[in-house]
């Protein structure tokens, strides 16, 4: 009897991932909440949750996000508005539909909060392109990239980089390691300046306020080779009368700074 409850359970289960799939692929347009999906088997969303990762091997919510993307790509083609593609896909705007696409995550609030705390974060200085860098990374992505203007009177030099970059991440464990940023060095100018369509954009781990990420954001939707003014990328976030804290947000952007 035990034998056969588990069966049942294992098959009851298997029907409400299920319909929970074919849910959210025939509703993705309305970007059904976790409350919504688990609605639909019946169970509480916390359960729901454990059993459709259990099952699948993803959430619900990287699950829909996969189906929203499939359909992305296939919109995207022949289509030149975004913010037609972003509605037609439930989203709230362009912004919502680039986050699909671009390999960008924010710290946690109480990472935030606590300026880095618990983080590991491992850094080295390389030679790049563009000159003499630090880089920052993560397991969750390259939290930061300086340029290193060279030893001058104004302090320029390595050991600068290095105190401005501990100066970002006061609580953080900093670990030097060349070993371990000269691979995220090397994918991130490789995709900067390859010349080939696509690619993968390397991961990015931010802290800042909310307004910041979003003009960082907005900084990353810029096509290469192109360019904008501040007033774009106020309209762009749908901030139109912030043209100057979208100065001070692109000059703290920390992918990219110059000491």
């Amino acid at each position: 009897m035990p034998q056969m409850q588990s069966t049942e359970t294992a098959a009851s289960r298997h029907a409400d991932v299920a319909a929970a799939i074919d849910y959210l692929v025939r509703h993705y347009a309305e970007q059904p909440s976790l409350d919504d999906v688990a609605r639909v088997t019946g169970i509480s969303p916390h359960h729901f949750q454990r059993t459709f990762k259990s099952w699948t091997g993803l959430s619900p919510k990287r699950f829909l996000q996969y189906v929203t993307l499939v359909h992305a790509k296939k919109l995207l083609k022949g289509r030149t508005i975004l913010l037609d593609t972003a509605f037609d896909l439930g989203l709230s705007g362009p912004g919502r539909l680039h986050d699909l696409f671009v390999a960008c995550e924010a710290v946690t609030p109480g990472e935030y909060k606590h300026r880095g705390l618990g983080l590991s974060i491992r850094y080295g200085l390389h030679d790049s392109p563009l000159g003499r860098v630090l880089i920052g990374v993560t397991e969750r992505g390259i939290c930061g990239l300086r340029f290193v203007t060279g030893g001058d009177d104004t302090g320029g030099d390595d050991a600068a980089a290095v105190n401005a970059f501990a100066d970002d991440w006061p609580a953080a464990e900093l670990i030097p390691d060349t070993d371990k940023t000269s691979k995220a060095a090397a994918e991130a100018f490789d995709f900067a300046f390859s010349k080939a369509p696509g690619g993968k954009p390397p991961r990015l781990l931010v802290m800042g306020t909310n307004f910041q990420i979003k003009v960082w954001e907005a900084l990353m939707r810029i096509p290469r080779g192109g360019v904008v003014s501040y007033q774009d990328i106020a309209r762009a976030i749908g901030r139109p009368s912030a043209v100057r804290a979208i100065g001070g947000a692109v000059g703290a952007n920390p992918i990219g700074r110059s000491e």
